[in-house]
């Protein structure tokens, strides 16, 4: 995983977690469910990218 690729899915972890936040500050449901989902997005990125470095450290 390129260093890019992991600041850009911490940044949209960071996001989600801000939104989601925000969102519990203000009993703002949708955005606690945009904030969750951001996350959620995110997580699943970091995972793909983490399978891939251990398919290539494998070589």
């Amino acid at each position: 995983m390129g260093a890019d690729e992991k600041f850009e899915n911490k940044a949209e972890e960071l996001k989600g977690r801000a939104k989601e936040a925000v969102g519990d500050a203000t009993d703002n449901e949708q955005w606690q469910a945009e904030g969750r989902a951001e996350r959620a997005k995110a997580d699943i990125k970091q995972a793909g990218e983490k399978v891939k470095d251990a398919f290539r450290s494998d070589k």
